[in-house]
């Protein structure tokens, strides 16, 4: 009798670890997908300010055709993106493209003082912070939930319910590149 009162306790602690776990694998996903969310709102803010920047300084700067099509294609590709990588190659490309973009506004001293080009680029500063600090705020989500998955005894559970690793936003491999500096 007291035997299968122990094994029925135990039953129940197995039950109820077993819960547990389940339910933090959940916790975990979901804060992984919350957190995605978070860079795809900031990715899409961003993307809708782009068509109101490259028109004002189309407006300064009609020969650099070359420029505008590679932000708008860029900005497309963002908007297309489906995966995790997908929308961190996008990103990089469209990165890459405005730094073209503010080149050229460089070029254009009356453009730089627009007020409505300030502006759009002070929105779109601000915007690059949110996506830097969402994209932390996912990969910080990312670590913990992997190494839920990876870890024992939670592995077992995630294996079972086929609970599997999600993908990091990683930057461009040029983007590692440390620039050289020379005076």
């Amino acid at each position: 009798m007291i035997i299968e009162i122990i094994i029925l306790i135990m039953a129940i602690i197995l039950v109820i670890y077993i819960i547990y776990q389940y339910n933090g694998l959940i916790q975990l996903r979901n804060r992984v997908k919350n957190a995605w969310s978070q860079i795809d709102v900031q990715l899409k803010r961003r993307a809708d300010l782009i068509p109101n920047l490259v028109e004002t300084v189309k407006g300064y700067a009609k020969h650099e055709k070359t420029v505008f099509e590679n932000v708008t294609k860029a900005r497309s590709s963002l908007m297309n993106a489906k995966t995790v990588q997908e929308n961190a190659e996008a990103n990089n490309m469209l990165t890459d493209s405005l730094k073209s973009l503010f080149a050229v506004a460089e070029n254009y001293p009356e453009l730089k003082a627009s007020e409505n080009f300030r502006q759009l680029q002070a929105q779109l500063s601000e915007t690059e912070d949110k996506i830097a600090y969402s994209r932390q705020c996912y990969n910080d989500t990312v670590l913990m939930f992997n190494n839920k998955v990876q870890m024992f005894p939670s592995n077992i559970l995630a294996s079972l319910f086929h609970f599997t690793e999600a993908e990091y936003f990683e930057i461009a491999e040029s983007d590692r590149v440390v620039p050289e500096v020379k005076f």
